[in-house]
């Protein structure tokens, strides 16, 4: 019986420096994507609807109080819980103390990162999740390298350019399907991407799902990233 997760934390908390001067009156979810209208997390909030989410727990730290605002004023299409971590809990440690407000602990949830643009099928991330009777899913993303690569032979002859190509690695994406028993794996305070990540590999209970070819990834870091997503939007020809 696959069930999808109908609950989502969202991890707003980030202080986005490298998004300056962007970032100096917001929190970082709360820069707008130009053209749009909309912060990142109100893009979020609504992919995370559209895909059967009805509650979600945005933990926020950096100028909450801005997030908040926005979150009470705005017609959202889900329910809203918001957190604050009165201390600095680490990234483990805030995803737990969000967890806790999850209207339904013993089902599974969905997190993602504050500052992840992205469409996909959760629902088939879900799936997948199931398939494997994983603790933990999190979603992988191919990225572009951001410089032209230089193919030679092995005599050191150039043989070709290629502009912006595919990372032969696999990264992160900043998505996530989490089992009930993945919040008692979480530390109280830390990291688990140093900690239950890798121990969840150890015992084979974490599971990687690539995005499907041609969707929609970009984690916005820094000004350039803005620029990008805008005129990627452009291209689509999305409003």
């Amino acid at each position: 019986m696959h069930t999808t997760p109908t609950q989502a934390v969202v991890l707003a908390g980030g202080q986005g420096s490298r998004l300056r001067p962007y970032t100096d009156d917001r929190p970082k979810p709360m820069v707008e994507i130009p053209g749009t209208g909309t912060p990142i997390i109100g893009h979020q909030l609504s992919w995370l609807a559209a895909e059967g989410v009805t509650d979600a727990v945005v933990s926020c730290g950096h100028l909450a109080e801005v997030l908040q605002e926005w979150l009470e004023s705005a017609d959202l299409p889900l329910k809203v819980t918001t957190v604050v971590e009165t201390e600095p809990l680490g990234r483990g440690g805030g995803l737990k103390y969000a967890a806790a407000h999850l209207p339904e602990p013993g089902r599974p949830w969905y997190a993602t990162n504050g500052d992840i643009w992205t469409r996909f099928s959760l629902r088939e991330m879900a799936a997948f999740h199931d398939e494997r009777d994983a603790t933990a899913t999190l979603a992988l993303a191919r990225p572009r390298i951001p410089w032209g690569a230089v193919e030679t032979d092995t005599f050191g002859h150039i043989t070709d350019f290629v502009e912006a190509p595919p990372s032969p690695f696999l990264i992160n994406a900043g998505v996530y399907v989490f089992s009930p028993a993945f919040t008692e794996a979480l530390p109280d305070v830390g990291d688990h991407e140093r900690t239950t990540f890798p121990r969840l590999a150890r015992e084979r209970r974490l599971a990687g799902f690539p995005l499907p070819q041609g969707a929609y990834w970009r984690a916005i870091d820094t000004a350039k990233d803005l620029t990008e997503a805008s005129k990627e939007l452009a291209a689509q020809g999305h409003h």
